[in-house]
């Protein structure tokens, strides 16, 4: 047991390690992109979505255009995770709507991940769907894509890879969808579900590029390294639903339904509704 944990550890330590050569690696990459490509102005795209909501997939698909810079190509793709932030952005109060962020600091360090030879700068730190209001005053010109996904699905990654009990998952993504009722209202904003861009791909891919244009080479069929529960490898776009909701157990599915029967108006809002369990 105890050599197992040394070798978890080696392997963590090697695996941090890695990650900080790379990091070094890319801001020196970028500032060098920098030098060579100053514009006067970028587009700012911020990806406004829940955890388990299909967020990394959709960085990968707006990746795919050769006129998209990501903040961070790793894991999760999440800006909150690149050294200089990650030890005040992810922090286990990261969900707390009162703490304050230097989003200053915050926009000095992304800034030095984001690649200056192409026009749209995008990030993905899923607590930002409670933080619009401050970003924005830091970010200009800034434009988000804003989605939601069927909160059965959702509760159930938050059950499997949180650990969570299906009472305080089901209230957490209630809390993401009453954060996303306000979010979709912006102005600039483009709204859509995990299931729209999954099952109606082409039309959501025009909505994208009417809405940021220089997205017009996006590729809606790439291979996607997300994780899911399925596989660990790559896999096309797929709607995952269903298998999702068909994991939770009947118990669960009872004590999910009495928190969202308390907000089905919000659920509705959304196209979605109830599920009763028939196993």
């Amino acid at each position: 047991m105890l050599t197992k944990l040394k070798k978890k550890e080696k392997f963590h330590l090697l695996h941090s390690v890695k990650r900080e050569v790379y990091y070094s690696y890319i801001r020196i990459i970028r500032f060098f992109s920098y030098l060579f490509n100053k514009n006067d102005e970028y587009q700012f795209l911020f990806i406004l979505s829940p955890p388990y909501a299909g967020s990394t997939m959709l960085n990968q698909i707006i990746s795919s255009s050769d006129n998209v810079s990501c903040n961070n190509n790793l894991g999760t793709r999440e800006g909150q995770l690149l050294p200089g932030v990650k030890h005040f952005m992810f922090q286990k109060d990261r969900w707390n709507e009162n703490v304050q962020y230097p989003w200053e600091e915050v926009r000095k360090t992304w800034l030095r991940y984001w690649d200056y030879s192409k026009p749209v700068f995008l990030d993905k730190s899923i607590p930002n769907i409670m933080r619009v209001d401050e970003i924005e005053k830091v970010f200009s010109p800034i434009k988000y894509m804003c989605m939601v996904r069927n909160p059965y699905a959702q509760v159930e990654g938050l059950m499997r890879r949180n650990k969570q009990d299906a009472k305080s998952a089901a209230e957490f993504a209630i809390k993401c969808l009453y954060y996303q009722s306000k979010n979709r209202k912006r102005e600039n904003i483009l709204f859509f579900t995990y299931e729209q861009l999954c099952d109606n791909r082409q039309e959501v891919s025009q909505k994208m590029i009417e809405f940021i244009p220089e997205l017009a080479d996006l590729d809606m069929n790439i291979d996607l390294t997300s994780h899911n529960f399925k596989k660990t490898g790559k896999m096309k776009m797929t709607n995952l639903n269903d298998e999702k909701t068909a994991k939770i157990s009947e118990t669960d599915f009872e004590i999910i339904n009495s928190i969202f029967e308390k907000d089905k108006h919000l659920l509705k809002e959304f196209g979605y509704k109830i599920i009763n369990n028939d196993k």
